[in-house]
C-alpha cells in the first residue's frame, strides 16, 4: 500500500499505539512515526523496541510537523494533552484518538482543536488484557472494527483519509454519532467489564471459598472474568467516569434481567431458563459467524497441562 500520512505522531505508547506503529510500518502507510509517553521508562522501552522512528520527551516535539496525531492516552488526560499540543498542530493535520468513550472525548478535546486542524475521533474495538509498549503486535486490528465518530461539520476528505488508514491496518470501519457509540459500547464492552470486575471481587470476598480453590478450580467462565478484569485499571476507571449515563442504563437493564433469572431459578422454571439460554446462544453464534471470535474448543486456548 502507499503512504497515507507522511508523518504520524502517537501520544501515549501502550498496547494500541505500539500495535498501530507496527501495523503502519508493516503496511507502509506512513513515511515516519514519532511518539511520546509521559513515563520515562515507557519512552525508553519504546526506543529499545524501535517501533517509532523518533521518541520525544515532550508531546509538543512529537506532534511537530505531523499530518496525523493520535491520542493513545487515557481518556481522563486527553483534555490536558489537547490543550498542550493544540497550538503546535500543523495546518491541515488530523487529530484523532483511540478512546472507547466518544461523547466525553469530543467535549473535552474539541475546544482545544485549532480551526485549521481536522478533528476525527476514533475507536478501534480491539485489545487484550495486556498493556504497555511490549504488548503490541501488528495483527491486533485484523478483522476488527474501528468506529469513526466525527463531530458534525467535519471535513469529509479527512474522515475518508483516516478510514483509509484504519482499513490499511486490517480493520473494518464504520461511522456513527457519539451518543450511539457510547450506548453500543456500554452494552458490548463497558458493562461486561464492570460485571467481570465485580464477579472477581465477589469471589475474593466470599471467605467460604479459599483463594487456592478460586485459583485451582476456576472453570472457563470464571477464568474469562479474571482475564477481562486484568485490563488496565487506569483506562477502565476513566471509561466509567466518562460514560456514566450509558453504562448505568445498561447496568439497570442487566439488573432487571438478572432478577428475572433469579426468580426463574427460585421457581424451578426450567422452560424459561432453557428458552433464555437458547436465545443467548444464538447471539454467540452470530458473533462467531461475523468473524469476531473463534469457535475453537476452550476459546482457542492451548492447554498447558492435563485437565486445563
Amino acid at each position: 500500500m502507499s503512504v497515507i500520512y507522511p508523518r504520524v505522531a502517537l501520544i501515549g505508547l501502550g498496547l494500541i499505539a505500539s500495535s498501530m506503529a507496527l501495523a503502519i510500518r508493516k503496511a507502509g502507510l506512513a513515511g515516519s512515526i514519532s511518539g511520546f509517553a509521559p513515563s520515562r521508562e515507557t519512552r525508553q522501552t519504546a526506543r529499545e523496541l524501535g517501533f517509532c522512528d523518533d521518541v520525544f520527551d515532550t508531546a509538543i516535539e512529537a506532534v511537530n510537523g505531523a499530518d496525523l496525531v493520535v491520542l493513545c492516552c487515557p481518556v481522563g488526560v486527553m483534555e490536558t494533552v489537547a490543550r498542550d499540543i493544540g497550538p503546535a498542530l500543523a495546518e491541515g493535520a488530523t487529530l484523532s484518538d483511540v478512546g472507547s468513550v466518544k461523547g466525553a472525548v469530543i467535549k473535552a478535546v474539541g475546544p482545544h482543536v485549532p480551526d485549521h486542524v481536522h478533528f476525527v475521533p476514533a475507536h478501534p474495538v480491539a485489545g487484550t488484557e495486556h498493556s504497555g509498549p511490549r504488548a503490541g503486535f501488528a495483527e491486533l486490528f485484523d478483522n476488527r472494527w474501528c468506529l469513526l465518530v466525527p463531530p458534525e461539520g467535519t471535513n469529509q476528505a479527512a474522515v475518508q483519509r483516516l478510514r483509509g488508514l484504519w482499513e490499511g491496518l486490517g480493520a473494518h470501519v464504520d461511522v456513527m454519532d457519539a451518543e450511539h457509540h457510547d450506548l453500543v459500547l456500554a452494552v458490548t464492552s463497558h458493562a461486561p467489564h464492570l460485571i467481570a470486575y465485580s464477579m472477581v471481587g465477589v469471589a475474593d470476598d466470599l471467605r467460604r471459598v479459599t483463594n487456592s480453590e478460586v485459583i485451582n478450580y476456576s472453570a472457563a467462565g470464571f477464568r474469562d472474568f479474571t482475564r477481562i478484569a486484568a485490563s488496565d485499571p487506569t483506562m477502565w476507571r476513566d471509561v466509567f467516569l466518562n460514560n456514566k449515563e450509558a453504562t448505568l442504563e445498561i447496568l439497570g437493564r442487566f439488573t432487571e434481567e438478572l432478577f428475572d433469572l433469579q426468580r426463574a431459578i427460585r421457581r424451578g422454571d426450567g422452560d424459561q431458563l432453557f428458552d433464555y439460554f437458547t436465545h443467548t446462544r444464538a447471539v454467540r453464534r452470530g458473533i462467531i459467524e461475523a468473524g469476531q471470535d473463534t469457535e475453537a474448543p476452550n476459546f482457542g486456548r492451548v492447554p498447558t497441562k492435563k485437565g486445563d
